[in-house]
């Protein structure tokens, strides 16, 4: 069992990084001090050094590619186009962060809590996000090319125009989600719970849905070109009916692309 972490106070921060808009303005040499402490308290396991909190901070354009920062406290953080690239999020906390057109190529946020947070067009490609907490996140457009969101939640979450071709979404959480105009093609979307998800427009050419769930999905205009749909629960014939292609696909038993 993970030991609880010591209590901990918020660095103190000068006056004049007080800001009308809530957030804490952090210096470069004050990141790098809060970093250390934070590289200290994970090769120690916690014994030594400080948990970074960087809750509600301005780090607007930071680089912080490669860094360990796994349980990093982000929550409110203003992050746009910042490079996370490679970096461990590990269980970080970013809830409500705004990571607006931020690099996150091939980083690490298994476990980490992004309920709510922006990823407006945010670069996600080979990202893993296995287990994480995505509820109503923002990801419109955002590049999630290969990237790994295995048992994630997802509900809600908003990824119109979002790209997602071979990302691995297999038992992810996608009830209500917004995926209009999103391109998935050979997505493997086994044993996703897609129950009320808006897949209009959106391009699922190859895609694995064997097993998932799709009662009351929206395919209006999807490209279900290849599609293997075998298996799949509370799919019925009038919602293939509104799919604009469906050649080569495999539907389940006793569903055809025609009555």
């Amino acid at each position: 069992m993970e030991k609880a972490d010591p209590p901990e106070t918020k660095p103190a921060l000068p006056r004049e990084a007080s800001r009308q808009d809530g957030l804490r303005a952090v210096s470069l040499e004050a990141l790098a001090q809060i970093l250390s402490a934070h590289r200290i308290y994970l090769e120690t396991g916690r014994a030594q050094g400080m948990r970074a909190d960087l809750s509600a901070a301005d780090l607007t354009g930071c680089d912080l590619s490669g860094k360990a920062l796994r349980r990093i406290k982000l929550d409110h953080a203003l992050l746009r186009n910042a490079n996370l690239s490679y970096a461990n999020l590990q269980r970080a906390n970013l809830i409500g962060a705004d990571l607006g057109g931020a690099c996150l190529t091939g980083a690490d946020l298994e476990g980490a809590r992004l309920s709510g947070a922006n990823l407006d067009a945010a670069q996600l490609d080979g990202a893993s996000f296995i287990g994480a907490d995505l509820e109503f996140a923002i990801m419109t457009k955002a590049v999630l090319r290969q990237a790994r969101l295995r048992d994630a939640d997802m509900s809600g979450v908003n990824l119109e125009g979002a790209d997602l071709r071979e990302a691995d979404l297999r038992a992810a959480n996608l009830r209500g989600a917004s995926l209009r105009q999103a391109r998935m093609d050979r997505a493997d979307l086994r044993a996703a719970r897609l129950g009320g998800a808006f897949l209009d427009g959106a391009s699922l050419r190859q895609v694995d849905l064997r097993g998932a769930y799709l009662r009351l999905v929206r395919f209006d205009g999807a490209d279900l070109s290849s599609a293997d749909l075998r298996d799949t629960q509370g799919l019925v014939r009038a919602q293939l009916a509104t799919a604009l292609c469906l050649m080569d696909s495999r539907l389940p038993t006793g569903l055809s692309a025609a009555e």
